[in-house]
């Protein structure tokens, strides 16, 4: 199972790697990192997607004997919105699950952080980034980091 992890969270880091901040949603949180976590997981399950994995990057680099500020990374979907996307091209395999950063930043402050779906899947041919299922992405990732944040 930590393998698995492992290997998710590595993917996930070169997949951003790519990303533009841009492109990054930020949602200030009231709560630490593992309390807007938790009400973010709670969230997304309440709303009926599939958590697939919750991975703690601190924890990470702890097990490797470095350093890092709380980060807690959850990856889910719902196939409903997910599958059309793949459909039109199956490369947005690639940036999906859906992907939420619960951080805190150096002043101490926690952050949700998410990369907007439409900027995310823009660029793949045969997914049109105006699509129904598109604008459903970015609104469940409104909603869901609004209520963890404690909005």
């Amino acid at each position: 199972m930590k393998q698995l992890l492992a290997g998710l969270a590595l993917a996930v880091m070169a997949q951003g790697a790519q990303a533009s901040e841009d492109d990054i949603m930020r949602v200030a949180a009231k709560s630490d990192v593992a309390s807007t976590m938790d009400a973010l997981q709670a969230a997304v399950e309440g709303a009926g997607a599939t958590v697939f994995a919750r991975v703690d990057h601190a924890e990470g680099a702890q097990s490797a004997g470095m350093e890092l500020a709380p980060a807690q990374l959850l990856i889910f979907g719902n196939p409903k919105l997910g599958t059309p996307a793949m459909q039109g091209n199956p490369l947005a395999g690639l940036y999906l699950p859906l992907k939420v950063l619960v951080y805190e930043a150096a002043d101490g402050r926690v952050w949700l952080a998410y990369e907007d779906p439409e900027e995310t899947l823009d660029d793949l041919r045969g997914v049109d980034d105006d699509a129904a299922y598109v604008a459903k992405m970015r609104m469940a990732l409104i909603k869901l980091t609004e209520k963890a944040a404690g909005k």
